[in-house]
């Protein structure tokens, strides 16, 4: 009975979420927000934190510092050592974050869910410039940050980034009351696509989706921060090799990647709609024969 109630609650929170930015200047407000982020207050940081408790389940306490100098240093905050356990079995592609999983499963022919009836096709998601037929068939996975959330983002198998793609757009809420309110919501958001090889050879591609608060990603890699109003070069080609579990960016607040991989794989036990899981859990599980 008393998750019935939760549940109930929770979905009402997310439609009035949804109402209130569905009717606001969404880019003009998370200019706004991300300005207010990086005010260097330590005071202004404690009074922000514990209105931010108010409306989420915040949980600083795997935090490596627990005083921030601003709201962006706690967004961005690294955790203690040994906080995330990585899953190092060489067939297992590790969660890149801390999410709750969304739509996932098989890619039909090359058209993906955001939700139950809502289809987008890849190349809306990756822009006319990617070519998606490595994952024509394939599998897809949806892991939605909250704005509670850790937000650093990490290799999910020894890999190597070769080219990232950013595409300008929105920032629509991408909370699952948006998704399935908002046909080819994800295709509509600023993101980028991160074309990246597996030690074993096998292409997967991450593709980070900003939204409303938080258009805006730094990869390590490229030592750039993507944002609503980056001028820069929209096709960057790179050679950035990671190690399993090795951190690979940050989003500032929260936001959504979805995961490509080509035919051989299959979701990992336990994962599914709903599921909340932590970065270096099971994910996907490559079934090659040299697995």
């Amino acid at each position: 009975m008393n998750m019935t109630i939760s549940v109930r609650k929770m979905l009402q929170q997310e439609d009035l979420n949804f109402l209130l930015t569905n009717r606001i200047p969404r880019i003009a407000l998370t200019r706004l927000m991300g300005k207010f982020s990086q005010i260097r207050s330590p005071l202004l940081a404690k009074m922000s934190i514990a209105v931010w408790r108010l409306f989420t389940d915040l949980d600083l306490s795997d935090a490596k510092k627990q005083r921030f100098d601003s709201l962006h240093d706690c967004f961005t905050r690294e955790l203690v050592p040994g906080a995330r356990q990585v899953d190092m079995r060489e067939e297992v592609l590790s969660s890149p974050c801390d999410a709750i999983v969304g739509a996932c499963g098989r890619v039909e022919g090359r058209q993906v869910f955001q939700a139950k009836g809502f289809p987008y096709s890849m190349q809306d998601l990756f822009g006319p410039s990617q070519d998606t037929s490595a994952f024509q068939d394939g599998m897809f996975i949806t892991l939605r940050l909250t704005s509670a959330m850790y937000h650093r983002f990490h290799a999910p198998q020894d890999c190597t980034v070769e080219h990232v793609t950013h595409i300008a757009g929105d920032t629509w809420n991408v909370n699952p009351i948006a998704l399935k309110r908002v046909e080819r919501l994800f295709c509509r958001n600023e993101r980028a696509v991160l074309r990246t090889r597996l030690k074993s050879g096998e292409p997967i591609a991450i593709v980070p989706v900003a939204a409303i608060l938080v258009a805006s990603l730094r990869l390590h890699f490229l030592d750039l921060l993507l944002h609503v109003d980056y001028q820069g070069a929209n096709e960057l080609p790179c050679q950035a090799s990671f190690n399993k579990g090795e951190e690979m960016g940050w989003f500032q607040h929260g936001s959504t990647i979805i995961v490509f991989v080509p035919k051989g794989f299959e979701l990992c036990p336990g994962v599914s709609t709903g599921t909340q899981i932590r970065m270096g859990q099971a994910l996907l599980k490559h079934q090659s024969p040299q697995a």
